[in-house]
């Protein structure tokens, strides 16, 4: 239901935006968040948004350089990453709450698309 696409290779210091598409049901009301798994790492929070888009979270080593945000007329979700750092390497999942309000917790999550990989040289 969910399809990520945007990731890439990129280096240090650059940006790249990925994108979420929501194809078989809408989740317009629903939270979304951007997780991610780098190799030999368990899955982290990265960032999340809430249903209308007014409430924003992240985890701090992505504050000040990453974006994310919501088209709900498009059913897609956007995370904008500036200022890459190889330590961002890993894939990127994307995922709808069944919660309106934004949450880090990935249990809340029961829709999860596949992962877009993204890789950052240095």
């Amino acid at each position: 239901q969910l399809q990520a696409s945007g990731g890439g290779l990129v280096q240090a210091g650059g940006s790249l935006r990925i994108s979420c598409a929501a194809s078989t049901r809408r989740f317009s009301n629903n939270a979304m968040g951007w997780f991610r798994q780098a190799p030999g790492k368990e899955r982290e929070f990265v960032a999340t948004i809430s249903w209308n888009g007014g409430i924003t979270d992240y985890v701090d080593s992505v504050k000040g350089r990453f974006t994310i945000s919501r088209d709900n007329v498009r059913n897609t979700l956007y995370l904008q990453m500036n200022s890459l750092k190889p330590e961002d390497t890993a894939d990127y999942y994307c995922a709808a709450s069944r919660v309106a309000y934004a949450t880090r917790l990935q249990y809340q999550y029961p829709y999860w698309g596949q992962g877009t990989l993204v890789t950052v040289s240095s």
